[in-house]
């Protein structure tokens, strides 16, 4: 039998042996605890100096130390630690124009985006229809502009389908409505409806169908509002697709109080997890609410704006321009809100001290806006007002962009567009339209977003439109107009850093920097060293918000 000798130690000469090895260890656990330590990353802090990194620590959500692996291992212990790497992480991306809850709600509704004709959106809204028996049939996505025959179609198709149901279908950019008989006859429309800002087209005499802008809100007015149940799934079903595709913050382009509201309760309980930056819709009821209240704030939703329209969209030949259609003579569109009308607003939101984001498609929509707000901010040095979409703009008139009047542009509106935004504008004046580059020359600033769900949901095909001014079967094939493109840096700040200081929010978010909010995305490539035709491929392997996993 084998036996091991052990020395025998009284208790004073153990207590000598062990009391320097814990003074040691205790004197050198200094490492201060995190609760998420990321490492061995390639991680863009789109800084000032937009310098790289490869590490940073979390703590309560925020940002406490970023730099390299080795560096903030000695500093550090946490019991997350995300090791990735090599992988790229941006900060988390922000889409400067959205419908969110629009978007949600189409989740719920007929989508006919991608229809590429008249027959296929009939037959998918039979598929949906079937059986179900609605008392109001919803949907939006078409675009005549995609079809052979490019035209507007008519009440006559959806009545042959429905006859006693009402059908309201919207077009892709929002701005005209596809709607059968029931439901003019339920809106109270014929021949002699009038509006101001819009129009009820005709065909022989009588409503066909197609309604512009204004008279839309006729049939949004008779139609059965949500339910708060299908409200709540809107916006979770919203928030669920955004946070797979890298989405942090979204500017919600124009919201009433009661789903600004319900977006509210939703983040405080955790069920929605995006940042809304929310833009008031421009409504009496709402501008006398939220006007008078003031700004309100908190770490998830900002409301300080207020969403007004200029006028109406290009494809649908709604936007108002200085000169007829080319492909339209006599025609100049609409302006939705009047000069006066613009004038009013923007003297009592700037009274407010809330910031004014219009809607402006075509020149002389951005000129009267233009103007409308230049003599509003006379003497304001910090107003960062915006025109959304800035899309036709006179080659005189992009001198007034500046760091108080910033561009929020859609890059994949240039390439959706371009197939049939000259025969609308013609060879001189669509040199001012799209112009993204000279926009972000003049104003040294420029936000970017999507417009879901005019557009894809998905940032990187922004990202791609905008450095490759192509569309996603890369056409044309050197890009269209490149003279207007972004560099990738410019688009990477339009859709972080500048994206958040036109929201004011620049000093917490857009940027992995000390102290702001732990968002951030982690990529399956870099979207700034990869082939160029690689980036609308990059997939989103990890979504943080406030150092939360959310994807």
């Amino acid at each position: 039998m084998l036996f091991l000798y052990l020395p025998k130690l009284d208790f004073m000469n153990a207590f000598k042996i062990i009391l320097p090895l814990l003074v040691f260890f205790s004197c050198n656990d200094t490492k201060t605890s995190v609760d998420l330590l990321v490492l061995n990353a390639k991680v863009y802090t789109v800084n000032e100096h937009f310098e790289m990194a490869q590490a940073f620590a979390i703590k309560d959500g925020k940002i406490l130390e970023v730099g390299t692996s080795e560096e903030l291992q000695e500093k550090y212990r946490s019991d997350q630690v995300l090791d990735l790497g090599g992988k790229t992480i941006l900060p988390g991306l922000i889409d400067a124009h959205t419908h969110l809850y629009g978007y949600g709600l189409g989740l719920q509704n007929v989508d006919l985006v991608g229809t590429t004709s008249k027959l296929e959106v009939l037959q998918k809204l039979a598929a949906f229809e079937n059986g179900k028996h609605s008392n109001f049939i919803s949907g939006r996505g078409w675009d005549q502009n995609d079809w052979p025959i490019k035209e507007f179609p008519t009440k006559k198709e959806l009545d042959s389908l429905f006859p006693e149901t009402p059908v309201a279908l919207r077009r892709i950019d929002g701005h005209a409505l596809w709607v059968n008989s029931k439901a003019l006859e339920m809106a109270g429309i014929t021949a002699a409806t009038k509006m101001e800002g819009g129009e009820v087209v005709l065909q022989d005499g009588s409503p066909s169908g197609i309604l512009i802008d204004t008279p839309m809100r006729l049939v949004f007015d008779v139609m059965p509002a949500p339910s708060r149940e299908i409200s709540i799934k809107a916006l979770k079903d919203a928030d669920e697709a955004c946070t797979k595709l890298g989405l942090t913050t979204v500017n919600e382009a124009g919201l009433d109080r009661e789903i600004i509201e319900l977006i509210d309760s939703l983040q405080q309980s955790g069920d929605l997890k995006l940042r809304v930056y929310a833009m008031v819709s421009n409504s009496e009821e709402n501008l006398e609410y939220y006007l008078n209240k003031g700004i309100l704030k908190n770490n998830r939703l900002n409301v300080r704006s207020v969403k007004v329209y200029g006028d109406g969209a290009l494809g649908s030949r709604g936007a108002a321009l200085r000169a007829p259609y080319s492909d339209m003579p006599h025609h100049y569109g609409a302006m939705i809100t009047t000069q006066s009308q613009l004038d009013s607003l923007a003297q009592r939101i700037v009274t407010a001290g809330y910031q004014m984001n219009t809607h402006a498609i075509g020149d002389s929509a951005n000129i009267s806006v233009l103007r409308a707000y230049s003599k509003a901010l006379k003497g304001k040095v910090d107003a960062r007002w915006k025109i959304e979409h800035a899309q036709v703009v006179s080659l005189d008139d992009f001198d007034v962009f500046s760091k108080n009047i910033i561009p929020s542009v859609q890059p994949t509106h240039a390439t959706s567009d371009m197939y049939w935004a000259e025969d609308r504008l013609g060879s001189a004046r669509i040199k001012g339209a799209y112009a993204y580059k000279t926009l972000l020359n003049k104003a040294g600033i420029i936000a970017l977003g999507t417009d879901f769900p005019i557009e894809h949901i998905n940032p990187m095909y922004t990202f791609y439109a905008a450095v490759a001014r192509k569309d996603l079967k890369q056409y044309p094939e050197g890009g269209y107009r490149m003279e207007e493109a972004l560099s990738r840096e410019e688009t990477l700040k339009g859709m972080t850093i500048w994206a958040a200081y036109s929201n004011f929010e620049e000093n917490e978010k857009g940027s992995l920097e000390v102290g702001k909010f732990a968002d951030f995305v982690v990529l399956d490539q870099d979207p700034m060293e990869c082939p160029e035709a690689s980036i609308p491929n990059i997939k989103v392997l990890e979504t943080y918000i406030n150092g939360e996993k959310v994807y």
